[in-house]
């Protein structure tokens, strides 16, 4: 077992893609290629609420990844939901409308009954109880299965630790290193992750992903691969990351997801999925984080505006998360770069751009 210790995700990635260049092996898989662990791989998070990536190589969408969460915790399993912020996500399902293996979907709709209130109800009643499992994989709808969706995410345990907050480890049968473990995953689990701890009433605590199959497709890995050249182990961990983590930095810092009672947030969170530009949310997340990074992609979206660059930039002044919009400028600022890179070039060749 290969263990990854890290602060953040912004740290974690780096710090595995320099393992991974000193005992990856090669082999193949069938989306292309791989360089994989050849043994399993724990990663452990010690802030996972520090969740926002900001490496320009990766070119994390963090509006996207924002939403997911917010979309998992909803329970949703539709694709229209998620594709508008990331168009290629509809490849992933096999008929254009859901999604099969839909994390948030399993966690409150698939099985029996909602597993997030039981889990956060078991917690209160006995914070020495380690048996709250929350279920992603159903051997009935999944074992042998042949389609495009299948949860790779396993289970999520959840144990108040000896301090008293709360630790999650995740179970993972096969891992994207890129796309999924330090892309997506830190992101929409720390955010499930905060949301129990919250409404249990206890700290977030340290997250842990245990993945079976640790992998990074060698066709996205050659983009990125030189991220490992952050890792500098000669220099002390608190000063080895200065410039490169905007929270070790201190320029940033998370926001809280939930303010108001757990029951009352999945009401309003259930508002803000199925409307957006409704009023009267009372918890600030929803008002200070979420309308105004959907109302930004939304401007950014508006290709008929020539000013949808400038417009989007705006409506992030009112994001109070300070490492979501972080983020989300860079985001932008690198897709306004590229293009009036291509205009300037079109406009080289005598070619009318617009």
């Amino acid at each position: 077992m290969i263990v990854i210790k890290a602060r953040n995700v912004q740290q974690a990635l780096p710090t595995a893609l320099d393992a991974l260049r000193g005992s990856g092996v090669r082999r193949e898989s069938r989306n292309g290629p791989v360089i994989m662990f050849p043994e399993p791989v724990t990663t452990v998070y010690a802030r996972p609420a520090e969740r926002v990536l900001y490496w320009a190589e990766r070119d994390a969408n963090p509006f996207f990844h924002l939403i997911e969460s917010l979309w998992m915790l909803d329970g949703r399993n539709d694709v229209e939901s998620v594709a508008r912020y990331v168009e290629n996500m509809r490849n992933y399902s096999d008929d254009g409308v859901t999604f099969h293996g839909a994390y948030g979907f399993r966690w409150r709709r698939h099985f029996f009954e909602d597993q997030l209130p039981k889990i956060v109800r078991a917690l209160q009643a006995n914070p020495d109880d380690r048996r709250q499992v929350l279920s992603m994989w159903d051997a009935e709808a999944d074992l042998g299965r042949q389609g495009k969706d299948l949860p790779c995410n396993l289970q999520a345990i959840f144990q108040i630790a000896c301090d008293g907050r709360l630790d999650m480890t995740v179970t993972n049968r096969s891992n994207d290193i890129i796309w999924g473990a330090y892309g997506a995953n830190a992101v929409h689990f720390s955010y499930l992750h905060e949301f129990v701890a919250r409404a249990v009433g206890v700290e977030q605590g340290v997250y842990r992903q245990v993945s079976a199959n640790f992998h990074a497709y060698v066709s996205v890995l050659e983009k990125v691969q030189d991220l490992a050249d952050a890792v500098d182990p000669l220099l002390p961990a608190d000063i080895r990351w200065l410039g490169k983590d905007p929270y070790a930095s201190g320029q940033v810092e998370p926001y809280p997801l939930m303010s108001t009672p757990w029951e009352e947030w999945l009401a309003e969170l259930n508002m803000f999925m199925s409307e957006p530009d409704a009023v009267g949310f009372r918890d600030p997340f929803f008002r200070r984080v979420a309308i105004p990074m959907a109302r930004a992609h939304a401007r950014f979206r508006k290709r008929t505006d020539p000013a949808r660059f400038e417009r989007a930039r705006e409506e992030l002044e009112n994001v109070a998360a300070s490492d979501w919009k972080m983020a989300a400028q860079q985001w932008i600022n690198r897709r306004e770069a590229a293009y009036n890179e291509r205009k300037a070039r079109a406009q080289d060749d005598g070619v009318a751009y617009e």
